[in-house]
C-alpha cells in the first residue's frame, strides 16, 4: 500500500484514529511471524514441560489452541517468552523476550513504513514502546488471588500516559494490528472519537478504586459512551494518536486475539522509554543510520536486559496514584 490518502489523514487530524486495509501483507509478513512464534512456543512447552507445570507439550494442537491449553493448565500466562520488549521491573539476566527476524521484518516492511511516513514524516524511529498480546479466551485464561484474568482487558489509556514525561513533545504515532482476524467477540479495540484534543489525562494505578489491573484512566474523565470498536481484518492496521483513549473489549470467544501494538516517532525524538533500544527504521537523509539486520536488533534487547539486570531499573510512568481522582 502506498502513503495514506487525504480523506485518512483528515479522519485521524478530526477523530484521532484512522483504520488502513492491506497495510501488512498476510503471506509475507504476518505468517512467517506466526511460524515464527511456533518455535517460541515450542521452547515454552518444553521448559514447562520440564518443570512438571504441564503433562503435556500439546504439539497436536494448533498454535491457538495450543498456547491456551498450556496458559491454563500451568495457571499463569507467558507472554514475556514472545513479547518484543521487557517487563518494567524486575529484570534478570534470564528474562525471557522474543527480538527474532520475522518480527523485525514486520516492524519494518516498506509498506508499513509507508503509511507511518504519512504522519510523522520520513525520519522514522522505531519506538521501543512495543508489545506482542495473546489474549487467551477469557473463560479458560488463568485468575489471579481475586479472581481476575491474567492478562485479560487492557483498560482505558493514553499512550502518552504510559510513557515517562520526557516524551511529551513526541510527536509519537500508535499503529496496532492483528495477527488474525479481531471483532468484538474475541476483544478487538474500543477507541473514543475526538478524545485526542483533551491533552493528557489522569492516569491512576489499579487495584484501587473498583480499578482493574494496570495504569487507567477513571471512566469519570472523558465520554466513555461515546466509544467505538474497532474491528480489523488480518493485514490490516489501525492508526492513534499519542492522546487517543482506547481499551480492549474482553476475549469472549473460543479463540485467541493476537495482535501486534508498535509506536514510531521521529527520529532524534525522545522515545519516553530510553532504557529500551530503538533504531532507524527509515531516514531519506542518512539512509546509512537505517538499521536492517535483525541480529543486531535482538543483540540491541539483549545489551538492555542484561544492563538493567545489573543496575538500578528505572521508573517508567509519572503516576503514583496521588491524584485526587484516583483515591
Amino acid at each position: 500500500m502506498p502513503a495514506m490518502t487525504k480523506e485518512q489523514l483528515e479522519h485521524f487530524e478530526h477523530f484521532g484514529f484512522v483504520t488502513a486495509e492491506n497495510v501488512l501483507d498476510p503471506e509475507t509478513v504476518i505468517d512467517p511471524v506466526i511460524d515464527e512464534y511456533q518455535g517460541v512456543l515450542d521452547r515454552l512447552a518444553d521448559e514447562l514441560h520440564e518443570d512438571g507445570k504441564i503433562s503435556s507439550k500439546y504439539e497436536d494442537l494448533e498454535f491457538g489452541e495450543r498456547v491456551t491449553q498450556i496458559y491454563a493448565e500451568s495457571g499463569d500466562v507467558h507472554n514475556g517468552y514472545f513479547d518484543f520488549s521487557l517487563p518494567q521491573g524486575g529484570i534478570t539476566p534470564d528474562t525471557p523476550f522474543w527480538a527474532g527476524p520475522a518480527v523485525f521484518n514486520a516492524l519494518t516492511a516498506p509498506s508499513l513504513l509507508d503509511a507511518v511516513e504519512s504522519f510523522i514524516g520520513p525520519e522514522v524511529y522505531s519506538n521501543p514502546v512495543q508489545h506482542v498480546r495473546i489474549k487467551v479466551p477469557e473463560d479458560r485464561a488463568p485468575r489471579d488471588e481475586k479472581g481476575q484474568v491474567k492478562f485479560g482487558v487492557t483498560p482505558w489509556h493514553q499512550d502518552q500516559g504510559v510513557v515517562n514525561p520526557d516524551a511529551d513533545e513526541t510527536l509519537m504515532l500508535t499503529v496496532w494490528f492483528p495477527l488474525m482476524d479481531a471483532d468484538e467477540e474475541n476483544g478487538c479495540l474500543k477507541v473514543v472519537p475526538g478524545s485526542h484534543r483533551s491533552d493528557l489525562l489522569t492516569h491512576c494505578p489499579g487495584l484501587a478504586n473498583g480499578l482493574q489491573a494496570g495504569l487507567q484512566i477513571p471512566e469519570s474523565e472523558f465520554e466513555v459512551g461515546k466509544a467505538v470498536p474497532v474491528p480489523l481484518k488480518k493485514g490490516d492496521a489501525l492508526f492513534m494518536t499519542k492522546f487517543t483513549v482506547h481499551s480492549s473489549l474482553p476475549n469472549n470467544s473460543d479463540r485467541i486475539r493476537w495482535s501486534f501494538d508498535l509506536r514510531y516517532n521521529p527520529v532524534g525524538q525522545s522515545t519516553g522509554r530510553t532504557s529500551f533500544p530503538g533504531f532507524v527504521a527509515r531516514s531519506k537523509s542518512n539512509p546509512e543510520s537505517e538499521l536492517h539486520d535483525p541480529v543486531i536488533w535482538n543483540e540491541l534487547w539483549t545489551d538492555a536486559r542484561d544492563s538493567l539486570a545489573k543496575g538500578q531499573q528505572p521508573a517508567f510512568n509519572r503516576w503514583d496514584g496521588s491524584e485526587p481522582v484516583c483515591a
